[in-house]
């Protein structure tokens, strides 16, 4: 007897969980691309190689660009929520498509961000990595990400 009630309660508790997670999926937050004005991007303002943008493009612009690539489960509730969340944060912190908001000090103090989050591993976030390992920076990434922003952070000062 008390085993059918267990497997009664577990089984109530089960469709009240499915129930829940069925209803979270009707709170969405915004998942947005703000349309690009390509003359207010880094790479309209900033001396970017191939291997630069590749790299950029690759562990950045998901979280950093207006040219996010929503992956399928950023429309699964809770996790659309962490994510929506990561990219907000991640865009007002540095936007690359809107790159011209910044004044010279502040683009040379994103450079220098750029390679201090990159070298001490805080970027690409950690959350990040775990469904993206083709963003991981690799040693040689990260020397290349550093050179070129001290390579523009001094461009920008002339």
């Amino acid at each position: 007897m008390a085993k059918q009630t267990f497997r009664k309660g577990l089984k109530w508790t089960a469709i009240a969980l499915f129930g829940v997670f069925a209803v979270l999926q009707f709170i969405r937050p915004a998942r947005t691309n703000p349309p690009v004005d390509h003359a207010r991007t880094i790479q309209a303002h900033a001396q970017i190689t191939p291997e630069v943008a590749a790299i950029l493009d690759r562990s950045c612009n998901d979280c950093h660009s207006n040219q996010t690539r929503w992956p399928w489960y950023s429309q699964i509730a809770p996790v659309s929520w962490k994510v929506t969340s990561d990219v907000n944060e991640g865009r007002n912190h540095m936007n690359l498509s809107d790159w011209a908001q910044y004044s010279q000090s502040e683009q040379q103090s994103l450079m220098k961000r750029i390679c201090r989050e990159v070298k001490d591993g805080s970027m690409p976030l950690g959350s990040y990595l775990w469904m993206h390992g083709n963003a991981k920076l690799l040693s040689e990434d990260v020397k290349t990400l550093c050179d070129w922003a001290s390579a523009e952070s001094q461009r920008i000062t002339k």
